[in-house]
């Protein structure tokens, strides 16, 4: 409401509440009929008056009628996947084409390489592999895309990143791979040379087709991406295991001692009072720590592993089930 508007009602309250048209007729018309709009006055054709209303009537009124709009509202989003179900699937069901006459598509433009990065970021399904030679990380450029990176991750999507041993001397660069270790991603780091590439669901790679990074290849081959996967994971093999963040303090003590125990992820995090998300963190970096795929595996692992205090745990007699932290 405008300042005049305000006025004019105070005005009309200071009356009584109820004033003849005809002793306002001087008043600006716009004002008059924008409280009439709002519901704030009533006007009695009857009696030629016009009334105001408690405001706390119309504040009830138009907050019903925007929960009413926004329930519909929140109804009609959960019906879009439904509706366009059938979109969704003719899209996933055609061949993924590049545009070029061969199987390897190069890009100059830094811009489109980008764009084709979103792209198949956006379109990933199960695993992307990122092998990052170099030190620290653009920070910039990792940000852009963390929550669909997380929403990923915790979708059961399989990120591997290898990074060289000068990572890890970067702050800002080891506080992103502790972050993604939290999420259940995995980093490890090579001392050695390696070729920058990422590998999208082991059907597409992105590789730097000039020894300045300037232009790109895309490379859809299916033998050729064989290829760069064999070498990648002949690379992550020989990778370092990092502890990214805070392995060593007590929680994650704690939570690989229950976890040996059998304890769910669930009962976990509510015997620590630690979020499930904090307790998947953990579990996360012990899988990495002890190479462990499966949660079986990494409580046979664990259970076979020096403890502190210096013994040793017998392996379990039974499998170590945690729901939703595989």
């Amino acid at each position: 409401m405008s300042e005049p508007e305000r006025a004019f009602y105070a005005e009309v309250l200071a009356q009584g509440g109820r004033v003849l048209f005809r002793d306002v007729a001087d008043q600006d018309t716009g004002t008059v009929l924008r409280l009439l709009g709002l519901g704030l006055l009533i006007h009695h054709t009857g009696d030629a008056t016009l009334t105001a209303v408690n405001p706390r009537t119309i504040a009830e009124q138009r907050g019903a009628e925007l929960r009413t709009v926004g329930t519909r509202a929140l109804r009609q989003a959960d019906e879009v996947p439904d509706l366009l179900a059938e979109l969704t699937r003719a899209y996933d069901a055609v061949p993924r084409r590049i545009e070029s006459t061969s199987t390897v598509l190069h890009i100059e433009d830094m811009e489109e390489i980008r764009s084709r990065i979103v792209q198949l970021d956006v379109d990933r399904r199960d695993e992307l592999l990122a092998a990052h030679p170099g030190g620290a990380r653009p920070m910039d450029h990792v940000r852009v895309g963390m929550d669909r990176t997380r929403r990923f991750v915790e979708d059961g999507g399989v990120l591997h990143i290898l990074y060289q041993d000068g990572a890890r001397a970067d702050g800002p660069t080891a506080e992103y791979a502790a972050v993604l270790s939290d999420w259940g991603a995995r980093v490890r780091v090579l001392d050695e040379p390696f070729t920058r590439m990422l590998i999208y669901d082991r059907t597409t790679a992105v590789l730097p087709a000039a020894a300045d990074n300037a232009t790109a290849a895309i490379v859809e081959d299916p033998a050729v991406v064989a290829f760069l996967v064999s070498g990648f994971e002949r690379d992550w093999e020989r990778a370092e295991r990092v502890p990214w963040g805070a392995d060593g303090d007590g929680v994650h003590e704690q939570v690989g001692s229950l976890l040996t125990e059998g304890l769910t992820q669930r009962k976990i995090a509510s015997r620590l009072g630690l979020s499930e998300r904090t307790v998947a963190g953990h579990i996360a970096r012990l899988r990495e720590r002890y190479d462990a795929e499966t949660l079986f595996q990494l409580g046979w692992q664990m259970r076979g592993a020096e403890v502190p205090g210096g013994r040793a745990l017998p392996p379990p007699a039974q499998p170590v089930a945690t729901p939703g932290a595989q």
